[in-house]
């Protein structure tokens, strides 16, 4: 494909809670084995987008881990290769990044240095899949400036925090709100972006010389009526994971077998990181209904409708419904969880009991090891 991707997993959202506590928001684990991040990178390399830069920040460490090796992901080749960029103090430059305008401007050399003439810019929280081939030919077919992936919500979507945007019969953009208070459409901007490479480092100089930071507020909204700005409609599975409500139904939807059909049965397929633990182990007394138990689990109790992720124990006469148990969790004896988020490396003690009872609970409890 004749372009380069940039990838966005530098941001923070109070929105996630305690969630967000101890990792970014691109590393938010989704069904049992993979990160948020990796399904955009799977859907940058099933389109053979060579060169990919990931630009992090927040919270960092275990994204940066997860991403310490390309091969994972095919990325690993003698041209392109993927690279990961985090705020560096210069003699021209001592900031954070301070908006996703910024922090293009900050790696600008990147884009300087390369040489495909198109550059396909995405968030690392949003879960989906798609061919960014398609994106670009549409892009060259309107003759576009920048090409915006937009999907029409559901009814009942809460679409004012999201961008909205109106089009016009031939799908170029009339007009794009952020989180606008009263939205005015159900359709709704993905975060995935088309745009010359060109033109993106004019339009970033530019931002940056009027210390400009924002890209969908400082290039989208600004240049609206004066740039070519056009919207191409996905119409499949998309979920963006903002809030603890969109990490907990973004997980349950994986029990549907159609979406997990849809995501690791049907080509192309997502990618990520490896580890070598051993199958699950279901011992004398577990129950398992309608869940997902990943790699090294060990499980005695009741599991139902729930995602387990890797290297958990499930105690004898525990009780797990509707909930989402993080990597390397120890949970005790006659433990009874309902409706609940555990925190990855968490040690529940034996007997305890966590109900999820106005929402989602998140359970965050650092105890030593209670094996009675």
């Amino acid at each position: 494909m004749r372009a380069i991707g940039i990838i966005l997993a530098g941001g923070n959202n109070r929105r996630m809670r305690e969630l967000s506590q101890k990792r970014a928001i691109c590393a938010m684990p989704i069904a049992g084995n993979y990160r948020s991040i990796d399904f955009t990178l799977s859907n940058m390399s099933n389109s053979h987008i060579q060169k990919v830069a990931v630009f992090t920040q927040y919270n960092a460490r275990s994204l940066n881990e997860h991403l310490s090796s390309s091969k994972w992901w095919d990325f690993g080749r003698k041209q392109g290769g993927l690279y990961v960029f985090t705020p560096t103090m210069t003699a021209d430059n001592s900031n954070w990044y301070r908006g996703t305008a910024d922090t293009i401007a900050q790696n600008l050399s990147f884009l300087k240095n390369s040489h495909e003439p198109y550059v396909v810019i995405a968030s690392g929280d949003g879960v989906y899949k798609m061919d960014f081939n398609k994106v670009l030919e549409y892009h060259i077919q309107k003759k576009a400036d920048i090409t915006v992936v937009c999907r029409d919500m559901e009814p009942g979507t809460d679409v004012e925090r999201f961008g909205t945007v109106r089009v016009d019969e031939d799908g170029r953009i009339l007009d794009f709100e952020e989180k606008p208070l009263q939205a005015k459409t159900s359709t709704i901007s993905c975060g995935i972006y088309v745009i010359r490479r060109r033109q993106l480092i004019e339009l970033i100089e530019k931002c940056a010389e009027e210390d400009r930071y924002d890209f969908v507020r400082d290039i989208l909204i600004r240049y609206r009526d004066l740039k070519r700005i056009y919207a191409y409609k996905m119409n499949t599975y998309w979920k963006n994971i903002a809030t603890v409500e969109d990490f907990y139904h973004t997980n349950m939807d994986f029990l549907n077998p159609q979406v997990r059909n849809y995501f690791f049965k049907q080509y192309p397929d997502i990618y990520s990181k490896v580890d070598d633990l051993p199958p699950a182990k279901y011992n004398t007394g577990a129950q398992v209904q309608g869940s997902l138990i990943s790699s090294g689990c060990i499980v005695n109790g009741v599991v139902e409708n729930s995602v387990i992720f890797k290297k958990s124990y499930i105690g004898n006469n525990c009780v797990i419904k509707n909930s989402i148990i993080l990597n390397d969790v120890y949970i005790g004896d006659n433990t009874y969880i309902e409706n609940c988020i555990v925190e990855s490396r968490d040690t529940i003690r034996a007997g305890s009991r966590y109900v999820g009872e106005d929402g989602i609970k998140i359970v965050v409890e650092k105890n030593e090891r209670y094996i009675i």
